[in-house]
């Protein structure tokens, strides 16, 4: 994992930014995950309980922009993903998505 980091939020919960390499998206940009919960154990738990096994937060290197915060916060799940920004990246971010369309299994074509 390159970068990640959190933010306290006045409410006392956190926001958990983390970026992750990713087998479905190019394997050099990866993913940017956005995790709200009570604390930062609870948010790299709920990543773990998804199966994402050996994520952890060490440092706070890429804590989450407002903006990243402004849109996990108006997400239901209070989880999501995009591509993580880096030299292949697009120029315009693109849009949010739920971490259920990442871990979704591709289905076989015959």
């Amino acid at each position: 994992m390159a970068a990640g980091g959190f933010c306290k939020l006045p409410n006392g919960t956190v926001v958990v930014a983390l970026n992750l390499p990713s087998p479905v998206v190019d394997a050099a940009t990866g993913v940017r995950v956005l995790v709200l919960a009570q604390n930062r154990a609870r948010a790299l738990t709920r990543l773990r309980n998804l199966g994402l096994r050996a994520v952890y937060l060490r440092g706070n290197a890429a804590p989450p922009t407002p903006d990243e915060i402004t849109a996990v916060l108006h997400h239901p799940d209070g989880l999501i993903w995009r591509t993580a920004p880096g030299p292949t990246a697009p120029a315009v971010p693109e849009l949010w998505r739920p971490i259920r369309s990442l871990l979704r299994k591709p289905v076989a074509q015959p």
